[in-house]
């Protein structure tokens, strides 16, 4: 019988951390959203799910804000073959750094920071990624 209880103790132990995270990482969805619009080359709904001042200087303009993420080096974002999240740490009331790690089409790995913003009216928008060759190869 104690065997049975450590290992339960065990399993919640190691799951608590990842339950912790799922619960309080709405910002996501919004991650999320804009790497499947890249993916799909759909600018304009990626620039929905950037932050104000992204959004107000290429209003009108989503191919513009395409061509200007993807001649920024981000490349490895756009041509993705999936994502997942690591870790993230609440900077703020109202900001967030997510880390991200990408599958590239040649299984190489890249790793980026998120930088969100709650912002009213709008809730979580991207403001910010700085992205990362990883070491290793995805298999």
């Amino acid at each position: 019988m104690r065997v049975i209880f450590a290992f339960a103790m065990l399993l919640f132990a190691l799951a608590a951390p990842v339950l912790a995270q799922t619960d309080h990482t709405p910002w996501q969805a919004s991650v999320t959203g804009q790497i499947e619009a890249f993916r799909a080359g759909d600018g304009a709904t990626a620039l929905t799910f950037a932050g104000e001042a992204f959004r107000t200087q290429f209003e009108g303009q989503p191919e513009a804000f395409y061509a200007a993420i993807a001649a920024s080096g981000y490349a490895a974002i756009i041509e993705s073959r999936s994502h997942s999240f690591g870790t993230f740490e609440k900077v703020g009331e109202d900001t967030v750094l997510q880390v991200v790690k990408f599958v590239a089409p040649d299984q190489s790995l890249y790793e980026a920071a998120y930088q969100l913003r709650n912002e009213p009216g709008e809730g979580w928008r991207v403001i910010g990624v700085a992205l990362r060759k990883a070491a290793g190869i995805a298999i």
